[in-house]
């Protein structure tokens, strides 16, 4: 069999060759079309863009915040400190869709809309190449989720910030405050330069009264960068400079005992040692957990606290405006002596009734509405025991209100005490001025006579009345009442704060403050203060209760509802002889007593302080 020819077509070879090279042309013609359209796009529509990288790439100054200083109480127990967390930081410079990314994240981690709404809010007064929180704390599984993609989204990256932590939660909110984002009207009033890559500063209490010396100094580093906002070579560096620690008079055991006395019922407790002014506690109830603020309060935790109507948010102790009550006696009765307008001796008959002369209307003591009719003759020494109100009526209606409001003044009442607190209020002496502007109604004697009892258009703080206490226990010498107790600076280096001494009280006759002390002391033994009972340390006192809402035609108090309850007030110190603290105690309705509350506070601290956590560094004593 002969083998088979394999015959070849010439001329369909010759189309199969030119099909191919067609072919061929064809795609080199569209890559090249591909390459001058991308081409085109990157020398015209993204020209400035990719120039702006390419800047960058070579050269970026980027801010180094300092670490915030930390806050301690007067013997080193750590109150608020640095704790590291992970958190999602955008350069907007770095990135091409910003929005299309931060929707596209949204959908992998956990992006609450408080999240994005401060982002924006940030973005509108950052400049684009700076760094700004997507998300302040992000948990173990939002860091896995990113890291797993992170090559999608340039300009956006992990870094480990020190966020600021409250170990003790409620306790010291209202000494401390908190920080949190900085908000465009706080960046208006802060030295810009300084604040480059912060992104907290504090909000109220000490956090805000003392941010200067907390905040510490921006360093700037001087970087090459690339185009994925990586560091790529250090040019130089200007390291920050931390803020001050700062140590509070505080003391951490008593703030803690102080709230446990009140357990859980609104009021608020003052402790000031009266040799220097050092506050040693300065509780207000209920407080609220500083945390929640840091990284910025979800609108649900907000409308929370917000909406409770035992107001957490309130310090009362600086800024609850209360009737003193009958604790503002001692006052009365040191006014009445000095003038002259009362003498230790001299004396009333009190059948439990008062009437200004020329008048119709009858003041009741407190005793007339329990049944009884009086004290009978009665001294100062007597009516402060026994809180007497028909002495004190009498008292104001002869001293007059100016002269009552001169020596309230001189107390300090009325006015701001100047504690390193930015959120104190002033209160109010009752007087016609104070009367008209703000009752728009006159002045009548009954007005004076009812302030002679601390009642009337008294207003005063808790911490007015534990710093006129401290006036007391000292005789007339005045200090101004503060929290600042050390600063540590960066170098190691403790700058102590000195008592600073305002005007004393002067009286005429020194023996007028033994007759009102003598007095006080004898309240808690056999006076209105019993239910305080007997201690190893003396103590001087004085109780009061402030009417909420007046007495029935019988004498009962018309109020149903337990807010509109009487409220009970208490000031002390103690020892008398060596007062080593004063304090006044405010229990809004009466629930528990102020006179126990105040027991188990000057309790704890004159015979129970030396079970106290053990202290981190503490500031030698000078």
């Amino acid at each position: 069999m002969s083998p088979l020819l394999t015959i070849k077509n010439s001329s369909q070879e010759a189309g199969l060759f030119v099909r191919r090279i067609i072919a061929i042309a064809i795609f080199i013609v569209i890559l090249s079309l591909l390459l001058l359209g991308r081409l085109v796009v990157l020398q015209f529509f993204q020209h400035d863009y990719y120039t702006t990288l390419s800047d960058q790439n070579e050269i970026d100054l980027v801010p180094l915040a300092p670490n915030r200083g930390l806050i301690f109480d007067r013997q080193g127990i750590l109150l608020s400190n640095n704790t590291p967390v992970y958190s999602l930081i955008v350069t907007p410079s770095r990135t091409e869709n910003l929005d299309a990314s931060v929707q596209a994240l949204a959908r992998r981690i956990s992006l609450s809309q408080t999240d994005l709404d401060q982002f924006y809010q940030q973005l509108k007064t950052h400049r684009r190449f700076e760094q700004i929180p997507l998300k302040m704390r992000l948990s173990e599984e939002d860091v896995a989720r990113f890291m797993v993609d992170q090559y999608r989204y340039p300009g956006f990256s992990i870094n480990t910030n020190l966020m600021r932590q409250y170990p003790f939660g409620s306790t010291f909110s209202h000494v401390l405050g908190y920080v949190g984002r900085i908000n465009q009207d706080e960046v208006a009033h802060v030295n810009p330069a300084n604040y480059a890559g912060t992104n907290f500063m504090g909000k109220l209490g000490t956090e805000k009264f003392y941010e200067p010396r907390l905040h510490g100094q921006v360093g700037y580093q001087r970087a090459e960068i690339d185009a994925g906002g990586r560091i790529v070579r250090d040019l130089s560096t200007i390291k920050p400079v931390k803020g001050a620690d700062l140590y509070l008079t505080i003391n951490a055991g008593l703030q803690t005992a102080a709230e446990k006395a009140l357990e859980g019922n609104r009021g608020a407790i003052v402790a000031i040692n009266p040799k220097n002014g050092e506050v040693l506690a300065l509780v207000s109830e209920p407080g609220y957990d500083p945390n929640l603020f840091v990284s910025g309060i979800s609108q649900k935790d907000f409308n929370i606290l917000i909406n409770d109507k035992s107001h957490p948010l309130y310090n009362r102790a600086i800024h609850g405006l209360y009737a003193p009550g009958s604790i503002i006696k001692p006052f009365i009765a040191i006014a009445g002596l000095d003038s002259g307008k009362t003498t230790p001796t001299a004396q009333i008959n009190d059948q439990g009734v008062y009437q200004i002369p020329g008048t119709t209307h009858i003041f009741h003591d407190w005793t007339w509405w329990i049944g009884q009719h009086g004290h009978g003759l009665t001294n100062v020494t007597k009516a402060i025991i026994e809180s007497v109100d028909t002495y004190f009526y009498d008292l104001a209606h002869r001293m007059g209100i100016d002269l009552i409001d001169q020596y309230l003044t001189a107390f300090g009442f009325g006015q701001k005490t100047g504690i390193d607190l930015d959120e104190e209020l002033a209160g109010n002496i009752p007087s016609p001025a104070s009367k008209l502007r703000y009752q728009k109604a006159p002045w009548y004697p009954g007005d004076t006579a009812q302030t002679g009892i601390g009642q009337s258009f008294f207003q005063v703080t808790p911490l007015q009345l534990a710093t006129a206490t401290t006036i007391l226990a000292n005789r007339g010498l005045h200090y101004w009442p503060h929290l600042i107790y050390a600063e540590r600076l960066p170098n190691g280096h403790f700058v102590y704060e000195l008592p600073r001494q305002l005007p004393s009280v002067v009286l005429k006759n020194s023996t007028d403050w033994d007759v009102v002390i003598h007095a006080m002391a004898q309240v808690v033994t056999k006076g209105t203060g019993t239910s305080f009972g007997q201690t190893p340390y003396s103590v001087a006192a004085k109780t009061g209760t402030v009417q909420l809402i007046g007495k029935g035609a019988n004498g009962a108090n018309r109020a149903t509802s337990a807010n509109l309850r009487n409220n009970s007030t208490f000031i002390a110190f103690a020892p008398i002889e060596n007062p080593q603290i004063a304090l006044a105690v405010v229990v809004e309705n009466n629930a528990p007593n102020a006179a126990a509350v105040a027991r188990k506070v000057l309790d704890y601290y004159l015979l129970d302080e030396h079970h106290l956590p053990p202290a981190a560094e503490t500031p030698h004593a000078h």
